[in-house]
C-alpha cells in the first residue's frame, strides 16, 4: 500500500517516518501499530525514530510543529514595543504568513483520516499540548504590546479557536480546497477587528 496523502514525495527522514506510520495506521489501526513496526517500514532503527519523534502520536503533527516553529520565529522578530492594536495586527500578519506555507497538499493526516484511527487519548493530548504552546506564545507576544494579561490571553485563545476552525474547514473542503491562508483570513478577521475595537 502506498500512501499519497502528502501530494508530493517525502523529502526528509522525518517525512519518510511519518508516511510509514500513516500506512501502518491505515492497515493495522493506530493502537495496534508499534514504533518498531514504523521504524522497520521506514527502513531505520528504533533509535532513529526517537531522534525525530518523542512519542508515536507525534508523527501526526509534523506540519503543525513546522508551523509553530515558523510562528515563533516571526513573533520573535516582530517583538518590538508598540500599541495594543499594533500587536494584534502583527499577530494576524504572522498567522496569515504561516498559513500561506500550507498548500492544499499539506493538510495534517489527523484532520482528514481521523475517523479511521479511532479515539486515541494520547493523540488528543499531543494536540492539546501544542495548542497550549501556541496560545502561550501568542499571549506573551500580545502582552509585550501593552495588552493586559487577561485580555491578551482571551485574544490569543480567540485567535487559536479561529485558526482551528479554519483548519477544520480547510480539511473538510476535500478536493476543492485551496491553501489554508484563505480560510484563516476569513476566520481570524472578525476576531482581530473585535479586539481592536475594544481598544479604541
Amino acid at each position: 500500500m502506498t500512501l499519497t496523502h502528502r501530494g508530493r514525495p517525502p523529502t526528509s527522514s522525518r517525512e519518510i517516518l511519518q508516511d510509514a506510520a500513516f500506512e501502518l495506521f491505515l492497515e493495522n489501526s493506530y493502537p495496534k501499530t508499534t514504533v518498531d513496526q514504523i521504524a522497520q517500514r521506514a527502513g531505520v532503527s528504533r533509535a532513529t525514530f526517537f531522534n525525530y519523534f518523542p512519542t508515536k502520536s507525534d508523527v501526526f503533527w509534523v506540519e503543525l510543529d513546522e508551523a509553530l516553529e515558523l510562528l515563533t520565529k516571526r513573533l520573535q522578530r516582530d517583538r518590538t514595543e508598540g500599541s495594543f492594536a499594533d500587536g494584534l495586527q502583527k499577530l494576524q500578519s504572522s498567522l496569515v504568513a504561516v498559513a500561506s506555507q500550507m498548500g492544499a497538499d499539506r493538510v495534517p493526516f489527523a484532520l482528514t483520516q481521523g475517523e479511521l484511527l479511532g479515539s486515541t487519548s494520547d493523540l488528543q493530548a499531543s494536540a492539546l499540548g501544542r495548542f497550549g504552546t501556541m496560545a502561550a506564545l501568542m499571549t506573551d507576544f500580545l502582552e509585550s504590546h501593552n495588552m493586559p494579561l487577561a485580555t491578551a490571553r482571551a485574544a490569543a485563545y480567540a485567535c487559536l479557536a479561529a485558526s482551528v476552525s479554519a483548519a477544520r474547514e480547510w480539511a473538510e473542503a476535500g478536493t476543492s480546497r485551496q491553501g489554508l491562508q484563505a480560510y484563516l483570513i476569513a476566520a481570524i478577521d472578525p476576531v482581530v477587528k473585535g479586539f481592536r475595537a475594544s481598544a479604541d
